[in-house]
């Protein structure tokens, strides 16, 4: 690993720890390698996916599902269900104006998540959301291009 590579790691643990902190959590390695590996993730990860990573590294399923429990309780963390009763978790951007609700697309035949960040609702569309209720989660199914040509 490079110097450069060295100090990149290094600003990306210091900003982490800040986050936890500001947040009012302590921050532990097991807070710190969770956040870390969320902060990777292009798509929200299960907690056995995220567990089948870190128990290798020294830390338990219980530690790793309080962790993230902890996380969502002090809203650094997202905590999503999409329609297969199975909790999923990506990193909150505290900078986004739209609180982390992005729409999801699932593929029906292999389970595939991604994510529609860049998706923004205009005001008219929102506006008739409010009419019926408060949003929680917008949710794409089909089938994803590697499915959908099989």
């Amino acid at each position: 690993m490079t110097n450069s590579e060295q100090d990149a790691v290094l600003d990306e643990v210091a900003a982490i720890r800040e986050l936890i902190r500001n947040s009012g959590l302590r921050c532990t390695s097991a807070r710190l390698a969770v956040m870390q590996r969320l902060r990777q993730a292009e798509s929200p990860v299960t907690h056995a996916e995220l567990a089948e990573e870190l128990v290798p590294l020294g830390f338990d399923k219980a530690t790793v599902f309080r962790n993230l429990s902890d996380l969502t309780d002090a809203d650094l963390v997202t905590r999503t269900e999409l329609g297969d009763h199975v909790w999923r978790f990506e990193i909150r951007d505290p900078d986004d104006p739209h609180e982390g609700k992005h729409p999801h697309f699932v593929c029906v035949d292999c389970g595939q998540v991604t994510c529609f960040s860049d998706v923004v609702f205009d005001k008219s569309t929102q506006k008739r959301a409010n009419r019926i209720g408060r949003v929680t989660e917008i949710l794409l199914k089909g089938h994803c291009r590697e499915c959908g040509s099989a």
